[in-house]
């Protein structure tokens, strides 16, 4: 009866002693609490199933800039998703994967992830955790094996020291790899633009910006209401399919016709800074957006009805406006350095926009 007791005990104090052999002792995890701006909506996300830790936030960090998480090296998270862009890809309709091989949307920018209930522009991933997975086994994107993923990060000393750090022990898994990833994720909060110092009190819109925030209040704020400048519905726009690409959008994860050619609603905040615009990215400026929508966009069966009219926007109109979407750019957030590569990674320049460019 006492060796029965004994065995656990002088197990646990072997594997305790092995582990402080090799990483020292066990260092305590620091949990940190989410950056929740001021009078926003609750997040979405699940903080008590995986809270954030400086150490899990560090480690998500690492591997989002880690080329090693893709096939041949040189596609990190952060090829497709750049920060001085709010993470999306900079200049490039389409983003470029291994082999040469370019994606079939446009990369969304990677902000303000805790509201955000289901992801991918078709709405295709219902929890923050699953998504890395969808860019890392895509042939044209990351071009990886999971089981080839964690390989990787099992011989490499300095990531077992990482994930016992933010997990309590040395064990790397599918399920605390996409956790860590989503602990930093969940930190890309951007909150700090003009906008939201006016809405404070602590800047004031110049007229044209204040004009513009009139004209956004009456025209566009159905779809992109304000704190996060988006209902998170999918909608039909009037953009015609692309022959080449033929992406159907959400009617490819529900299978009905009236969802056919919708995408998501992107979110507005730094949209000045994330061109190309558009679900694959076809719209190069702002301007060539506000013509859509005023006289171009093609009305089809699942068009949402309130495009089906346009919107009437002047010349005036647009100019004020567009000087209003600039005061939603976010320049701390863009040079926040906790949301940089870590110091010892770089990462791969993208190759010269002609190179990303489909002919149509």
């Amino acid at each position: 009866m006492k060796l029965r007791v004994l065995l656990p005990v002088l197990l646990a104090l072997i594997v305790g002693g092995s582990f402080i052999a090799q990483y020292g002792p066990r260092p305590e995890i620091t949990r940190v609490p989410f950056p929740q701006p001021k009078g926003w909506p609750k997040p979405l996300y699940d903080f008590k199933a995986n809270p954030l830790s400086k150490e899990g936030i560090e480690l998500g960090r690492r591997l989002f800039y880690d080329g090693r998480l893709s096939k041949d090296g040189n596609f990190p998270c952060a090829s497709c998703h750049q920060q001085f862009a709010a993470f999306t890809t900079f200049d490039h309709n389409l983003s470029h994967g291994i082999n040469n091989n370019l994606t079939t949307r446009n990369a969304p920018g990677l902000f303000n992830l805790a509201w955000q209930r289901e992801f991918m522009q078709d709405g295709g991933v219902n929890h923050l955790d699953l998504q890395p997975l969808a860019p890392l086994t895509a042939p044209n994107e990351m071009g990886e094996e999971i089981d080839s993923v964690l390989v990787k990060l099992r011989t490499d000393k300095r990531y077992k020291k990482m994930f016992a750090a933010a997990f309590g022990d040395t064990a790397v898994t599918t399920q605390r790899m996409t956790r860590a990833l989503s602990q930093f994720m969940l930190t890309m909060v951007s909150a700090n633009s003009k906008y939201d110092k006016v809405m404070r009190g602590e800047a004031q819109f110049n007229l044209p910006e204040r004009l513009g925030h009139g004209i956004f209040q009456q025209k566009c704020v159905a779809c992109h209401p304000p704190p996060l400048f988006t209902d998170f519905s999918y909608r039909n726009i009037g953009i015609p399919d692309d022959p080449f690409n033929s992406d159907k959008g959400r009617m490819k994860i529900t299978g009905k016709s009236t969802d056919s050619l919708s995408f998501r609603v992107p979110s507005l905040r730094n949209v000045m800074i994330t061109a190309p615009y558009g679900h694959d990215g076809r719209f190069f400026s702002m301007i060539e957006v506000m013509e859509h929508y005023r006289k171009r966009l093609k009305v089809m069966p699942a068009t949402d009805s309130l495009m089906r009219k346009g919107i009437p926007l002047s010349n005036f109109e647009i100019g004020q406006l567009t000087a209003f979407l600039y005061t939603l750019t976010d320049s701390s957030f863009i040079a926040n350095p906790h949301l940089a590569a870590p110091a010892d990674i770089t990462v791969p320049v993208a190759a010269d926009a002609a190179d990303h460019q489909r002919v149509r």
